[in-house]
């Protein structure tokens, strides 16, 4: 069941191509069948020349002659049936084209719809009136503080302001150490000590 319904819709059309195309190939075949048969002709006729006999290198080249007249015909079908042929291809691409425009008509007039006037003028008076009730907020609690509060709320809006156009500082700490402490002994502090003259507790 499911290899029937992913197997391609073969249409009419499609068909009608189809059979062009055979016919097509059936001439393009009996083309090259008749190109042997003028080749050969043309050989008989000479070797019958070269024989020294006239009259069947005459027949020889009216045979070669009808041939290549046939060959003529056969080029103006075949031109006929690639016309044929693309004309109704491309009739299909047309089509397919018209349905494609018809479907985005459709999509068009569906988002026009969506987007009506008065849907736009609502969303527009909904977003008129959230500002307003913004700045209306605003100026209430403007009204509520003190002249300090609100130099301190502007002060604070300054350094918020500040910290976010500076780039974050960090703490630099010192290398670990890669070489093992030298440790000295006290005998050698003592004699040291006592070199230096420094006093030495008993």
């Amino acid at each position: 069941m499911g290899l029937n319904q992913s197997a391609p819709k073969i249409t009419a059309q499609d068909r009608a191509i189809l059979d062009l195309k055979l016919q097509r190939d059936k001439l393009k075949q009996y083309q090259r069948k008749i190109q042997v048969i003028l080749d050969q002709e043309y050989e008989i006729a000479k070797a019958h020349l070269a024989a020294g006999d006239r009259d069947r290198a005459s027949l020889a080249l009216r045979r070669r002659k009808y041939q290549q007249s046939l060959l003529l015909k056969t080029d103006g079908q075949l031109e006929n049936l690639e016309q044929l042929v693309s004309t109704i291809e491309f009739s299909l691409v047309e089509k397919s084209v018209l349905h494609g425009l018809k479907q985005g008509n459709e999509v068009l007039k569906e988002i026009h719809r969506e987007m009506s006037v008065e849907s736009v003028e609502k969303l527009m008076g909904e977003t008129q009136e959230a500002r307003e009730y913004q700045i209306e907020i605003g100026n209430l609690l403007a009204n509520q503080l003190s002249v300090d509060d609100e130099e301190a709320v502007q002060e604070e809006l300054r350094q918020l302001q500040v910290q976010s156009t500076q780039p974050e500082l960090h703490a630099e700490l010192p290398s670990v150490p890669v070489e093992q402490p030298v440790t000295i002994g006290i005998h050698e502090t003592r004699a040291k000590e006592a070199r230096e003259g420094v006093p030495v507790p008993g």
